[in-house]
């Protein structure tokens, strides 16, 4: 998920970290800067650190959409037209020999797991697709839900513009922008 200003960069250099070669000097940030710095410093269980990997979501609306679009938690309001969505798929990942790391939840959270390469075969039963494909997340009787529909797939270094399947947006407007 990325603003819409940013997809020229990536259009031209693929989707890249912020201490990249490449990296986007006019880069428009959308989340918790909070949270980003947090995620730039959290140490995996590989040794590196997650800000490294550029994180994918396995689903749609997403709580941190919701956060972007309402303006919470200090985060600067972004309209739906100016969300991009920007996909790969875990085979072009696997088939592209990029280092990647799975979770079954939200990276920072205490109560995910990381997985790597050797665990890809069972991502199918390790990811709750239930919650990931959920509409709504809070729910009274599981309280571990939004978590797990935060899971994510961190792929290690920049994605080349190749390598980026398509891009979701909210309506016409914004695929013609």
């Amino acid at each position: 998920m990325t603003h819409i200003e940013n997809i020229p960069h990536i259009l031209q250099n693929g989707i890249t970290h912020s201490s990249s070669a490449k990296a986007n000097p006019s880069f428009t940030a959308i989340g918790d800067s909070s949270l980003i710095s947090t995620r730039s410093s959290f140490l995996l269980k590989n040794g590196k650190r997650l800000g490294e990997y550029i994180p994918f979501y396995f689903g749609t609306r997403m709580p941190m959409l919701y956060v972007i679009q309402n303006g919470f938690n200090m985060v600067k309001p972004a309209l739906a037209e100016e969300i991009v969505y920007c996909v790969t798929s875990v085979q072009k990942i696997i088939d592209l020999g990029l280092d990647f790391v799975f979770t079954d939840g939200h990276a920072i959270d205490s109560f995910s797991s990381q997985y790597n390469t050797t665990d890809i075969q069972h991502i199918d039963t390790i990811l709750d697709k239930s919650a990931i494909n959920a509409r709504y997340w809070k729910d009274e009787n599981d309280l571990d839900k939004k978590r797990r529909k935060e899971a994510e797939f961190l792929v290690l270094g920049d994605i080349a513009p190749t390598d980026v399947l398509g891009y979701l947006t909210y309506n016409e407007t914004s695929q013609k922008k």
